[in-house]
């Protein structure tokens, strides 16, 4: 059973612009670099209604519909997690493609299969998000299964061909 070890603030100072420096690379229209596992997501303040925008690791993609799968390693407390609930019409942007899409979060039990599909595919990277989450499990696809139910939600960002509300 996982358990939250410590409670983990949102990155600040060296950490913070180390998580931001995918988001340089997309302003200087070098987001290519990042290839097809990073995506920039612009989407709406929930307050102030201003654009914003963050990069995020694709944690899957489902062929049939184009749909991308993220995961809000921060939990529900995300600002990008908050303002999506709120304002689902987001911009994304992979490599040089730029879309409108819609943003749906998941529910629980959809969070904990497509995280633990995530950890099979990529066992090192989700051991690193556990460690940036403060979690800690025993690495089996049962116990990954239960902390994408339980803590980490993912969201479905489906590219959409109608444009996107102002």
């Amino acid at each position: 059973m996982p358990n939250r070890r410590t409670r983990v603030p949102p990155p600040s100072g060296l950490r913070r612009l180390m998580f931001r420096a995918p988001l340089v690379l997309y302003r200087w229209r070098l987001g290519w670099l990042l290839g097809g596992r990073m995506l920039l997501l612009t989407h709406r303040g929930r307050t102030s209604g201003l654009p914003r925008q963050v990069v995020l690791e694709v944690t899957g993609r489902d062929p049939a519909t184009g749909a991308y799968h993220l995961a809000s390693g921060f939990g529900p407390s995300a600002q990008w997690y908050r303002n999506i609930r709120r304002t689902p019409h987001v911009t994304i942007q992979v490599g040089r493609r730029r879309m409108p899409a819609i943003a749906e979060p998941l529910d629980p039990e959809e969070s904990g299969r497509l995280m633990a599909t995530y950890a099979l595919r990529h066992p090192r990277l989700a051991r690193g998000l556990m460690r940036m989450c403060g979690l800690e499990g025993d690495g089996s696809a049962e116990d990954y299964h239960r902390i994408g139910r339980d803590h980490i939600p993912f969201v479905r960002v489906l590219p959409d061909e109608r444009p996107a509300p102002r």
